[in-house]
């Protein structure tokens, strides 16, 4: 009887092995035979499930983002029972540094893709603005119920914070890959930005 194939369990090693090799050499570089290869698949194989070079990068955006979120989630777990909305909102800002092999390969291709997608019309067709939207929301929603609860300073606007503390993360996050600052100095940033928003909470 043959051997029962699991597709979905197949896309994902596709979408990590395009994670392998584009975190080493870098997303532009990346051709489907070098995810085959890296896969040790057919490049027919890597065309089956993947029609297109942009369909696997969404893809394999999407497995990246679903992992950040999981990690996002233990982040917090680690905070203790009913960590406070300060303590959730430190932790989304604080996992999407670059701080390990697996964040570091998250904010680069993040950043590639966006950088790429300024000049590939089949890149920028992909709904990839879809995630950094979607962050956006969560933060916002996250300020708004910390804003309810009478922990924001006065005047703070929930939506403009969760904006600026997101191009914030972004930016440090790219000042720690070119090894312009550490890691902990970026936390130490992002830690006196929410000081300046959350009232007397400061570290």
């Amino acid at each position: 009887m043959p051997k029962r194939v699991d597709h979905a369990e197949r896309r994902t090693e596709i979408a990590e092995a395009l994670v392998r090799v584009a975190g080493r050499r870098g997303l532009h570089a990346v051709g489907m035979r070098d995810v085959a290869a890296e896969a040790d698949v057919s490049l027919r194989l890597v065309q089956y499930y993947f029609e297109t070079k942009e369909k696997l990068l969404l893809f394999g955006l999407q497995l990246l983002a679903e992992r950040f979120g999981e990690r996002v989630a233990a982040r917090v777990a680690a905070a203790g029972d009913g960590p406070d909305p300060r303590a959730v909102v430190e932790a989304l800002l604080m996992e999407a540094l670059p701080t390990d092999e697996e964040s570091r390969t998250f904010h680069l291709l993040y950043t590639s893709y966006a950088v790429l997608a300024m000049t590939d019309e089949a890149l920028a067709a992909q709904p990839f603005i879809r995630n950094p939207d979607a962050a956006e929301q969560a933060l916002t929603a996250l300020l708004r119920q910390a804003e309810e609860a009478g922990l924001l300073y006065p005047g703070a606007d929930a939506r403009l914070e969760a904006v600026s503390l997101l191009a914030i993360s972004a930016g440090l996050g790219s000042s720690v890959l070119v090894g312009q600052r550490s890691p902990e100095a970026a936390g130490e940033v992002l830690r006196h930005q929410l000081d300046r928003i959350f009232q007397g909470t400061a570290r």
